[in-house]
């Protein structure tokens, strides 16, 4: 006969498929005591011992991705970056940043007994393709949670009642489920717009404002635009830093594309590339690295060559040009 009733069961499912490991074992206990009550001793000795085994090979917790469900899953795609901090090519003061964002979540049970909240209201801006929404998928990956970016096309409606209902469920799993949340190419939330719309544009504004003010220190809510000019002023004081991103110079460029390139790039005098480098973002610089790889791989060549590299600059340039 089975020890445990189906409403464990239920509970047992449903506590795997959102992650939540503590409830996990909490059930799984309940039913360990549910056999022995019946006489399944062994049973009941067996799943205590799995359950204790279990936490001891588990010390760190790893946030898994519960796959959003109900509202959310139409507001919010759930991944769990790959890329490190060693991969992420920045100035110093902007590393600096960085780093300062991880150190206080890493701290933050020290900070909160002081009463002091972690950075957690971060905005980044900045060009295109400048490593905004790669930093945001570093914090993920150091801190070992998943990165959470909102679908701003689902978010958006011409209806503010609906528009700030949406807001609210996206703020609700800020504090329900710690994450790295990102909305991408934030201006079209945060901008100071004028015209027919101005008045439900900031409606949207002073709702955001609101729950962004309130919002939990269990996750970090990232903001990342390309436009700094046409957001409203009233967003930049509710953000605990933010970060400004530019255009490489040449040593950081060179990073990047030795970065992407790897035993490839032996050799490569990449001061000779300068006037090429210029202007490009981080984006197209991979994109570059990427074009003069395949290159040189298809040629049957052991590495990229200074004009394997030159000729994929200069391709990227004259793209940036047309854009």
């Amino acid at each position: 006969m089975m020890a445990g009733s189906g409403e464990h069961f239920k509970a047992l499912v449903r506590s795997h498929g959102s992650g939540d490991d503590d409830a996990f074992y909490s059930v799984a206990l309940q039913v360990a005591a549910q056999a022995a009550r019946r006489g399944h001793h062994n049973l009941a000795t067996d799943l205590k011992a799995a359950v204790d085994n279990s936490r001891v090979e588990r010390p760190q917790k790893v946030t898994s991705i519960a796959q959003p469900r109900g509202d959310l899953s139409d507001l919010v795609i759930a991944s769990h970056p790959v890329v490190g901090l060693k991969e992420l090519v920045l100035p110093d003061d902007l590393a600096t940043q960085v780093r300062r964002i991880l150190n206080e979540q890493r701290q933050r049970k020290q900070l909160l007994d002081y009463g002091f909240e972690p950075a957690h209201r971060i905005l980044f801006e900045g060009p295109p393709g400048t490593g905004k929404t790669m930093t945001a998928a570093v914090l993920a990956q150091e801190l070992s949670l998943p990165l959470m970016t909102i679908r701003l096309d689902s978010l958006m409606s011409k209806f503010m009642g609906e528009t700030a209902s949406k807001l609210r469920v996206i703020f609700e799993a800020v504090t329900d489920q710690r994450g790295v949340y990102l909305f991408d190419e934030f201006d079209a939330l945060g901008g100071d717009r004028s015209g027919n719309d101005v008045g439900e544009a900031r409606r949207i504004l002073n709702s955001f404002l609101v729950f962004l003010e309130n919002s939990s220190a269990e996750s970090l809510v990232v903001a990342a635009t390309n436009h700094r000019s046409i957001l409203d002023k009233a967003l930049f004081r509710r953000f605990d830093m933010v970060l400004n991103y530019s255009l490489p110079d040449t040593q950081q460029a060179a990073a990047v594309m030795r970065g992407r390139l790897g035993s490839l790039a032996k050799g490569v005098r990449w001061m000779s590339l300068e006037d090429e480098m210029f202007g490009l973002s981080h984006a197209d610089l991979v994109r570059a690295a990427e074009s003069a790889a395949k290159s040189a791989i298809l040629a049957g060549s052991p590495g990229v060559t200074l004009d394997d590299i030159r000729d994929a600059l200069m391709s990227r340039q004259a793209a940036s040009l047309g854009r």
